[in-house]
């Protein structure tokens, strides 16, 4: 968002509207507006109400500039409180999404889509957001069938593709046990490969993350053929992105799904050169060292993953700051220091100990515990 659309001239015109603020989530400073306001993808957008600092939009993913265009006429409709029919339940939703009820809102989200008349211009919108929240919310059959429902009333468009995977995620995440789960998966990866069409306009990484849940619905069906295929469409698609990238910062913006593809395709080095130069354009950034401290130890290269390791700990702060310390703890293992792993994942927790709830969850905790117990017993 800030490489590619918070730079576009086009929303220089609505820069007096709001009070614009960014949010790094890494240092552990900002975790009092963490809890304020929950964030449990990156990114997400906030519109807050300065009288009641309430969230009226809370939008989780990235945005086109039409998009975001949308978000903020819905801000200001809840703001002043002139919002009726299905503006105002769509309001309503996003202000209980925004304080973390992902349930109660996907139940008045998906009203609005009931409502709504089937011309209606923030139908693609309703769409996303309503299975954002079934998502939150875990009701991972609901998610799936409100897609497949409800794709077929909404213009081709950004929102369409993003509906179309978000539709397909939450089909993955049912067990295969649930009637018609086969069914629904496949009925989905059908829309998602058609969002994957040059005729719907929407921003490079979206369309990777639609790549990405098709590769992982392929490798669901144990199809290794496909989700190679599919990774290596995935792959030269980012590869030509990143060279069109006119800057640094906007050619890094695809280096980890340019990772996430290669690995499926099991070579890692073909964007190990991309990663080593992303560190060179961007010193001050951690992500380009933690990557390649991943991909060196997948070669073999441990003493240099090491050294990429610890560069990236000399900058990384947070919750990161455990995921870096973990993959540390992998190239121990794969050094045969098993006492130097035990050490590092002790670090890991006691630093995890020193952060808010906001900022790290139970989930990750846990995952650290069952490794350092694990590797204990190595």
């Amino acid at each position: 968002m800030r490489a590619f659309v918070f730079t576009d001239e086009a929303l220089a015109r609505h820069a007096g509207r709001f009070v614009w603020l960014e949010i790094n989530t890494d240092i552990p400073g900002n975790a009092q507006f963490q809890e304020k306001y929950p964030i449990e993808s990156w990114p997400t957008l906030f519109i807050i109400d300065p009288r009641e600092e309430k969230a009226l939009v809370r939008f989780a993913g990235s945005a086109t500039v039409p998009q975001l265009e949308k978000l903020f006429e819905d801000g200001e409709r809840a703001y002043r409180g002139v919002a009726r029919g299905p503006e105002g339940l769509l309001a309503r939703g996003d202000a209980l999404y925004g304080e973390g009820k992902a349930a109660e809102a996907a139940d008045v989200l998906a009203q609005v889509l009931a409502e709504a008349p089937a011309d209606w211009s923030r139908r693609g919108r309703a769409l996303e957001s309503t299975l954002i929240a079934q998502y939150g919310a875990k009701r991972y059959e609901a998610c799936a069938r409100t897609a497949l429902a409800e794709l077929p009333k909404v213009p081709h468009s950004a929102s369409w593709a993003n509906a179309a995977a978000l539709g397909l995620a939450c089909a993955l995440q049912m067990p295969d046990s649930a009637p018609d789960a086969r069914e629904l998966g496949a009925s989905l990866e059908v829309k998602a490969r058609e969002a994957l069409s040059p005729g719907i306009t929407m921003p490079a990484d979206d369309r990777s993350g639609v790549y990405e849940v098709l590769v992982q619905a392929r490798q669901s069906m144990k199809d290794e053929a496909g989700a190679k295929a599919l990774a290596e469409q995935w792959l030269t698609f980012l590869e030509g992105e990143a060279a069109r990238a006119p800057t640094p910062e906007q050619r890094t913006v695809f280096d980890s799904h340019r990772i996430g593809a290669a690995l499926v395709l099991g070579d890692p080095m073909r964007v190990v050169p991309a990663i080593e130069q992303s560190e060179k354009d961007l010193p001050d950034d951690y992500n380009p060292p933690a990557r390649l401290a991943n991909l060196y130890r997948r070669l073999g290269r441990l003493d240099d993953a090491l050294a990429a390791s610890s560069r990236a700990l000399a900058k990384v702060q947070g919750s990161r700051r455990l995921r870096v310390l973990s993959e540390r703890a992998d190239v121990h293992l794969a050094r045969g220091e098993r006492d130097a792993a035990v050490r590092t994942l002790e670090e890991a927790l006691a630093y995890a100990k020193t952060l808010s709830g906001a900022q790290v969850s139970p989930r990750m905790v846990a995952t650290l515990e069952k490794k350092l117990a694990d590797t204990k017993a190595k």
